[in-house]
Parts: structure tokens; C-alpha cells; sequence
């Protein structure tokens, strides 16, 4: 097991994978993350790289300069990247689900016939179906992956899921929903309609007689068949429920995807990503790096900070004096500004040095283990992404300028005399 410290770590991951799965609690900035690795690839690994956020939120398309996005990918265009002074050697794409659409383009696809696909299509059930059934967008968002991959037109598809207990959902939700078609209630549901060799027809053994009875007086008998009618049109896709859910399981096992758990250092999102990282393990599921989100610099552990800071504390009157007319404000107060500073740093020295006992120990639970520095603003352009990659892919030292609590505490660091 290595941790990112050089370059080359994050590139050599992703250098054999067609697929990365970005997965991670709310408020960590995953969605983010996932961008930026998406960015990096395309700038330093070049081919057709892909991101694709099953998130709701929209801040992605926002970030990437390209407008509202939807299922249709959209590139973002080579001047956009140089205008924030990114050359990158291959092209980047962004999409974003659409769950309804994506589920029109199943029924569609799937349906034995047009007349069926239009009966489900048209069925009121099927719009509560898509717009209100919690599976069913974890469901169609695997659909919507195994098909992008299946086109061949991406080297590269980076993709971003809901927050960490829908991602478990997520993975879930193939054989879940085949599940669902194919269980025991829907059968007793549709079973007048199949017994009777055309729908509508109604033959009842002594056994399910009472069910249908008490199922007509609290919903209607016309309210019931509508439901039958529905699965039994629905059904005639289970085969390919089953057979879907079996390759976009063995898509997630392969070789060719890795799966990249992202977390900050803080206690109840760290849990979180340890245990998904430990379900992911179970299931055999490939865990190529942890991303550390929003940790402190390493140069809170530096020797030459600690002295300073030190020396702001014990010394701050000398070294208000020593500063002279270019103080222009009261000595006490500027004295007391230092102590403050000091005092601040060595706290968060504390911090760092705990943070980085926790990334020790992390380390060993993925191929790669990297940090990226917090920021007091948020990621909202392609320069912003831009930082993250520099730091994903070992090259921190040349992102852009740090900003927030990075260039805070960098600008106490370097206050000496």
C-alpha cells in the first residue's frame, strides 16, 4: 500500500480503469472531487473522459462552465479549459441523469413491442413508478452507467453517486429491483390476469379468492387491475431486469473499475467512509484510493512554524517594536494580534498531527491514500477543480495560490523578522 505523496500515484490508478465509481457522505465534497478527477484524467492521461453525477444537486454543471446539463453529455469546450488555463491532452465530458428520461429510454428499449412499451409508458403508475420509487433512480442510474460504457465512446467515466447510505442503495439496486418484479406480492397481484389467458378475466382458486375480496373492497376492483395490468406489462422486461443486473455486477467487480471513497477527517463522516469502505471490501469490490477532503497542510508540522508561531507568542511586544513605524495601529493591540496568531497555529498543529495519524491509519485500506487542503471558499469554477487535481495527482505544489485557511495560516507562517 502506498500514500499519494508523488506524482504519479493517482495517475497510474486510473492509467487501466474505464470506470470510477466516486462515492462518499454528504457535505465532504464528492461532487467536487469527482470532477477533479475527471479533469486531471483528461488533462494529463488524455482520451474521452466522462463524469457523471447521479447526485441531485446541480453544482457540477455550474463548476464545469457548460450550462444545464442532462443525460445528453456535454463537452466542455477547449477555450473554457485554456480561458482558465488548463491544456488538456484529451477531452472532458459531463452528463448528469436524468431519471424519467433514462427510464423512457429503458421501456423503449426493453418492452417485447411498441404497444407494450406505450401501455407502461402511458400507465399513471409508471410516473409515481419513476418520479417517487427510491430504487428507481439508484436503479436507472446503473443502467445509465452499463450503458455509457457499453457505447465505447468514453476512455474514462467518472462517476459520482448519492451520499454514502444511498450508494450502498445504489449498488443494491439492480438485483433489488428485479427483486421487486419478480416477488410474491406482485404475483398474487397479477395472478387473476395471468390464470385467465387474457387480461381482465378473472379465475380465483379457493386460496386467493379472500385476498382479492378484501383487495377489492379497500382499493377498488378497477384500481386493482389497473396495478395488474401495469406489473404484468412491467414484467415482460423481467428477463432483462435479471440479465442487467447481473452484467452491471460484474462490470463493478472488474478489473477495469476502481472505486474511490471520499471523506473528511471528521468523526462522523470518517465512520461512514470506513464502513463503506469495509462493505465495499466484503463484496469484493475493488477500493483504489481514499480521498482525505479538506485536511490541514502538511506544513503545519514544520519545525521552522512551530518556531515562529512560538516566537509570536513569547516575543510579540519585541516584535511589534522591531516592526516599527510600518505598525501603524496601537503596539498592544498588534502584540495581542501576534499572540493570537501563534496561539492559533499551534492549535492547528495539534490538529494536523492528529489528522495525520488518521491518514496513517487509513492508508492501509486502499491502494492510494491522498489529501487535499481544506479552502474557506467554495469550489464554484474549472479553476477551483483545477486546485483539487493538483493536489489528487501530486502536483499541489504548482495548483493555484491557496486560499482560506491554507493562505491564512501559510501568511502566519512566513511572518518572521
Amino acid at each position: 500500500m502506498t500514500t499519494a505523496t508523488s506524482l504519479g500515484d493517482f495517475d497510474a490508478l486510473l492509467a487501466a480503469r474505464e470506470i470510477v465509481v466516486c462515492c462518499g457522505s454528504g457535505g465532504v465534497g464528492k461532487t467536487s472531487v469527482a470532477a477533479a478527477i475527471a479533469l486531471g484524467a483528461a488533462e494529463r492521461l488524455g482520451g474521452r473522459v466522462l463524469v457523471l453525477t447521479v447526485d441531485p444537486a446541480r453544482r457540477l454543471a455550474t463548476a464545469l462552465g457548460v450550462g444545464e446539463l442532462g443525460n445528453l453529455a456535454r463537452r466542455v469546450p477547449d477555450a473554457t479549459l485554456k480561458a482558465a488555463g488548463i491544456e488538456a491532452r484529451g477531452e472532458l465530458w459531463a452528463a448528469m441523469l436524468d431519471t424519467k428520461q433514462s427510464w423512457d429510454e429503458l421501456v423503449l428499449r426493453h418492452a417485447p413491442d411498441e404497444a407494450t412499451a406505450y401501455r407502461i409508458l402511458d400507465n399513471r403508475l409508471y410516473h409515481n413508478l419513476t418520479a417517487r420509487f427510491v430504487q428507481s433512480h439508484d436503479y436507472i442510474a446503473m443502467e445509465r452507467l452499463y450503458d455509457l460504457h457499453a457505447t465505447g465512446e468514453y476512455d474514462l467515466i467518472v462517476v459520482d453517486t448519492p451520499p454514502t447510505r444511498h450508494a450502498i442503495d445504489f449498488l443494491d439496486a439492480p438485483a433489488r429491483m428485479a427483486e421487486f418484479f419478480g416477488g410474491r406480492l406482485l404475483r398474487w397481484l397479477t395472478l387473476p390476469y395471468r390464470v385467465g389467458g387474457k387480461r381482465g378475466t378473472r379465475i380465483l382458486d379457493v386460496a386467493s379468492r379472500p385476498f382479492y375480496q378484501v383487495a377489492d373492497r379497500l382499493l377498488g376492483s378497477r384500481f386493482l387491475q389497473e396495478i395488474a395490468e401495469f406489473f404484468l406489462n412491467f414484467q415482460s422486461m423481467y428477463d432483462g431486469f435479471v440479465e442487467r443486473a447481473t452484467a452491471v455486477e460484474a462490470l463493478l467487480a472488474d478489473r477495469r473499475t476502481t472505486f474511490v471513497v471520499i471523506t473528511t477527517l471528521e468523526d462522523a463522516p470518517l465512520r461512514e467512509a470506513e464502513r463503506f469502505r469495509v462493505e465495499l471490501t466484503g463484496r469484493g469490490l475493488p477500493v483504489g484510493a481514499m480521498v482525505l477532503n479538506k485536511t490541514l497542510p502538511d506544513w503545519f508540522m514544520s519545525g521552522d512554524g512551530d518556531v515562529a508561531a512560538q516566537r509570536f507568542v513569547d516575543d510579540a511586544p519585541a516584535l511589534v517594536e522591531a516592526l516599527g513605524s510600518s505598525v501603524d495601529t496601537d503596539p498592544t493591540a498588534a502584540a495581542r494580534v501576534l499572540r493570537t496568531i501563534g496561539e492559533s497555529f499551534r492549535n492547528f498543529a495539534i490538529v494536523a498531527a492528529r489528522e495525520t495519524e488518521l491518514r496513517q491509519e487509513i492508508a492501509s485500506g486502499a491502494s492510494v491514500t491522498v489529501g487535499v487542503p481544506g479552502r474557506a471558499d467554495d469550489i464554484a469554477d474549472l479553476g477551483g477543480l483545477a486546485w483539487i487535481a493538483g493536489h489528487l495527482f501530486g502536483s499541489g505544489c504548482d495548483a493555484a495560490a491557496p486560499t482560506g485557511i491554507e493562505a491564512e495560516s501559510a501568511s502566519a507562517a512566513r511572518i518572521t523578522p
